[in-house]
């Protein structure tokens, strides 16, 4: 199919001849995903579809209560410093975007009256700027007015490099302007062909309200109250917030949305395991919903045979990868270590990175662990379709291994573990505390074993490793082993943001908190020259390419070492409805869940 054929498909519907779902399909049929294909209708002025959850609550309220399991136990409220997924779902449930994304990659209104588009005048054909409208009457739990001012704050706020937000990256090379108390206008300093980052979705759109936070921008930013009690425009208000514990809310009364949300209190306890919250779903029925069910497929089948509940399962573009640290852990430089300023004494050699690669039996993962809620694979990035590099392959080949680290100089000695030069192939793997992780890591160490590499295993309590607590040297971010594991998400159907993890920029140190995203601390200056042309790209095809080549940069240096390609994968009972995206955190659309019966 080419450029002229997608033309007349996209002119059939928007004559009304063509459905959105048939010009999805025909997409699909030729490679193009439908989050793609969505953001193609977009830019041609076809407007999005409704969110897809068919809402039938006839009132708002009446619901009881909705009791949902984070076993990553949440720590923090405020969205912009939300390091880990656990703390962007408990953040989202008070806090909202401008917009968000569906299961099928439609960009749909939050706190935006409508999508900008080219025909309502918010997209501007140079790809420069983007004009969102704000939806009016809106209001913060405790009464204020929802305007302007709060977007360009949330601007303001994230962009200061003295905040050490998280979300920096979608901020500082912006600009925000206040067209009127409805208004704002989004201004890039280049063509910007994926404008919807700032403002959109869980990972980073969340806004905040100056009023409460305007006092503690930049190096004060930590001190603010509403980083554990927050006030948002959400459709639950707070109520209390116990850090790594409990969450209770309750129904916004004035909530934006007519007839939403259906139930009246909102339970989130954290804690525990995912076998243990599988449980209390599916067997026992004591929760309605449980989040990130990584538990092995065995298990989850036996659980399901009980006829309380059932697993939502849905295509994401999140990815299980490994991290080889080739820096140094264990040596100090200026207060922090795996410091940008040491190299790792043994991981720095790509020999000894792509020998571990080998070492990994992805296939065995895939089948006996993770099941329906996985697939193999060697890249990074996995969906869309057509930002998946074809050049990356994996092969599981101890013999190989073992060749490659043999002419590469590394020799066994009377222990078996191979040294040169008085250093030896000795490293510490650490993950979270995970059943299925805890099984990968075994898998791996065993394989390592046969090729000379000594690996000692660490589990960290997952509330701990995806922590952002600056005092705590067991987070996954500030990564003092020689080799980690976790799953990474990708909060759009586009995977710029999921890359700017390979970016030099992007670096996780001291000086920002542990809060850039990369955390390998790894970098090569045709990645970053790759990653900022794409950023620029408006030819589709061209900037799939430029994505594609950072991708491969990372993953053909072995250090990622993906896995696999990641569902979402949760517990729901019989009777909860609720609204699930691949492309956001699972509280999106928290507003929108009822139970059917």
């Amino acid at each position: 199919m080419n450029e002229n054929d997608i033309r007349g498909l996209i002119a059939e519907v928007k004559q009304g001849t063509l459905s959105r779902r048939s010009f999805i399909r025909s997409m699909a049929a030729v490679g193009i995903a439908a989050p793609v294909a969505s953001q193609i209708l977009l830019w041609n002025d076809v407007a999005m579809a409704d969110a897809t959850l068919a809402y039938k609550p006839t009132k708002a309220g009446g619901g009881g209560a909705l009791k949902m399991l984070l076993w990553q136990a949440p720590t923090l409220l405020n969205p912009h410093f939300a390091l880990g997924t656990k703390d962007q779902i408990a953040s989202r449930i008070f806090f909202e975007p401008l917009a968000g994304w569906d299961k099928d990659g439609n960009l749909i209104p939050c706190l935006a009256a409508e999508v900008p588009t080219k025909a309502n005048g918010g997209l501007a054909a140079d790809g420069m700027s983007v004009i969102w409208k704000l939806k009016q009457g809106v209001r913060w739990h405790d009464g204020k007015p929802f305007t302007a001012d709060d977007v360009v704050f949330t601007w303001q706020y994230a962009a200061d490099l003295a905040t050490a937000a998280y979300t920096t990256g979608s901020y500082k090379d912006i600009k925000v302007e206040k067209i009127d108390d409805h208004a704002v206008k989004v201004i890039f300093r280049a063509p910007t062909p994926f404008w919807a980052d700032p403002f959109v979705g869980g990972q980073v759109g969340q806004i905040l309200p100056k009023h409460h936070f305007g006092d503690y921008i930049g190096a004060k930013s930590r001190e603010a109250p509403g980083n554990l009690k927050p006030v948002g425009t959400g459709p639950y208000k707070f109520v209390e917030f116990k850090p790594g514990d409990l969450i209770r809310a309750e129904r916004n009364p004035d909530y934006h949305i007519k007839n939403q949300p259906y139930f009246d209190t909102i339970e989130v306890k954290g804690g525990g395991d995912a076998v243990s919250a599988a449980r209390a779903v599916l067997q026992t029925g004591e929760y309605d919903f449980a989040w990130n069910m990584q538990v092995e497929e065995e298990v989850l089948k036996r659980m399901e045979a009980g006829g309380k509940g059932k697993l939502d399962i849905t295509p994401s573009g999140n990815v299980e990868f490994i991290i080889l640290n080739t820096t140094d852990p264990w040596t100090e430089v200026d207060g922090e270590r795996s410091s940008v300023k040491t190299k790792h004494p043994t991981l720095s050699d790509p020999a000894v990175r792509r020998a571990i690669n080998l070492l990994i039996d992805r296939d065995s993962v895939q089948k006996f662990i993770y099941g329906r809620g996985a697939i193999a694979t060697a890249s990074f990035v996995n969906a869309p379709t057509q930002f998946k590099s074809p050049k990356l392959k994996y092969e599981f080949d101890i013999d190989k291994a073992n060749k490659i680290l043999d002419e590469a100089g590394w020799t066994r000695g009377a222990d078996g573990i191979r040294e040169k030069d008085g250093k030896k192939l000795k490293y510490v793997f650490q993950t979270s505390t995970n059943a299925p992780r805890q099984k990968t890591q075994a898998i791996i160490k065993q394989a390592c074993q046969k090729a000379g590499i000594e690996i000692e295993v660490k589990a960290v309590t997952a509330s701990v490793f995806f922590s952002s607590d600056v005092g705590n040297p067991d987070t996954y971010s500030k990564f003092y082993a020689d080799m980690e594991m976790y799953n990474t998400t990708q909060p759009q159907p586009d995977p710029e943001r999921l890359l700017n993890q390979c970016v030099s920029w992007e670096i996780a140190t001291k000086d920002n908190k542990w809060l850039g995203r990369n955390n390998s601390r790894y970098s090569d200056p045709e990645a970053d020259k790759a990653y900022k042309a794409a950023q620029n790209e408006l030819d589709p095809v061209k900037r799939a390419a430029l994505l594609m080549k950072v991708d491969e940069i990372f993953c053909e240096a072995h250090v990622f070492l993906p896995l696999l390609s990641r569902h979402i994968v949760n517990a729901g009972v019989n009777s909860l409805m609720a609204d699930i995206s691949g492309w956001d955190t699972i509280t999106w659309n928290l507003a929108s869940w009822y139970r059917s019966s």
